[in-house]
């Protein structure tokens, strides 16, 4: 049946209200849309904030009592430190103390031996050279340590001398060490035989009882090393009286075990309980805010959703009445707006030939 120019009109009018009601509820979804979304940024940004701000907070607690409780150790770990110094000074002093009173007595036989030397050299009219332990090193070696000073002297005169100054010498031949040798076992040589045989036929009944002497003096000397390294292995401390320091030291230990445990209860009990604590009382402070953006995003998605199905129900009614009329590239109100007015003018008396129309023209 053909369809007359008004219903053509109506079919158009109809058509166009439709399409403008579907741009009016699609600006309508993106500002819904944006609005939801934009809801739920804050929503998150604010709960965010909260968890941050509850990470912080317990943060700088648990620092401000750690750090309190550490500055407390730090002080009696140190005065813990000065009372252990102080006592290692005072056994120190109470060592020394001990050595010089227990090696006293060697320490006056060693001065009364060496009076006897000066004595004997003195009564024997002794050189001078005679009087001094480099000498009886030299030529009448015992012990270790004169073999040492000996040996020592042999090398420095007879090894390092004479190499020494052949390196000196700019152009060096090997016939200038030799000469050099030579020369030193003469003039070094020669004087350390002449002192010798000098003394020892003039002196040798004295120099024998100065070589006893300073035998003397060596056993005793051995005897204040053996005594000093006897009172430093000595692990009895009750000579020292150090009784002060050791309770000191034991009051300050107690101190500081006392402030561990402290601080090792004190943060137990904030990890258990202030914690938990600080974090409700900061959950409530944001739960007004948050339970109103909450609502405020949930009516949101309900505003969105109940426009997105009366869009899709404007949609489907578009699609199912005029769609297959119009065609997907007319489905816009502006063009169909322009469909009426070419039916009006009386260019076209149907949908169809309007369309046909408005191709040919535009």
């Amino acid at each position: 049946m053909a369809q007359t120019t008004e219903e053509c009109l109506d079919f158009l009018k109809e058509a166009k209200e439709v399409l403008e009601d579907i741009q009016t509820l699609k600006a309508d979804e993106d500002n819904k849309a944006e609005k939801e979304q934009q809801l739920e940024r804050s929503y998150e940004a604010e709960k965010k904030r909260r968890n941050d701000t509850i990470q912080q907070t317990i943060k700088k607690r648990r620092d401000e009592i750690r750090t309190s409780y550490d500055r407390e150790l730090a002080k009696a770990q140190e005065q813990l430190k000065k009372t252990r110094a102080k006592r290692e000074k005072a056994r120190s002093q109470g060592i020394k103390e001990r050595i010089a009173d227990e090696t006293e007595g060697y320490h006056n036989d060693i001065l009364s031996v060496r009076t006897q030397i000066k004595n004997c050299a003195h009564q024997k009219h002794l050189p001078f050279i005679c009087r001094s332990q480099m000498y009886y090193s030299l030529y009448f070696p015992r012990h270790f340590k004169e073999i040492l000073v000996f040996l020592l002297f042999v090398l420095i005169f007879f090894a390092a001398f004479p190499c020494g100054v052949y390196l000196l010498i700019p152009k060096r031949r090997p016939l200038w060490l030799a000469v050099i040798y030579i020369v030193d076992l003469l003039i070094v040589g020669g004087i350390y035989i002449f002192i010798g045989n000098h003394t020892k036929l003039l002196y040798m009944e004295a120099l024998r009882e100065c070589r006893g002497y300073f035998d003397q003096i060596y056993e005793l000397k051995k005897n204040i090393r053996r005594t000093t390294r006897s009172i430093r292995r000595d692990r009895n401390e009750e000579h020292y009286n150090l009784g002060k320091f050791d309770d000191e030291i034991s009051r300050l230990q107690k101190e500081l075990d006392d402030v561990a445990a402290g601080k090792k209860e004190a943060l137990n009990t904030y990890e258990n309980v202030t914690k938990n604590i600080l974090t409700d009382e900061i959950e409530s402070s944001f739960q007004t805010q948050l339970e109103e953006l909450e609502q405020e995003h949930a009516q949101a998605e309900m505003d969105l959703q109940v426009v997105r199905e009366e869009l899709k129900k404007k949609r489907l009614d578009a699609a199912e009445n005029y769609s297959s009329h119009l065609g997907k590239e007319f489905m816009d109100p502006a063009k169909v707006a322009k469909l009426c007015l070419i039916v009006q003018e009386g260019h076209a008396s149907s949908v169809t030939e309007a369309i046909e129309w408005y191709k040919e023209n535009e």
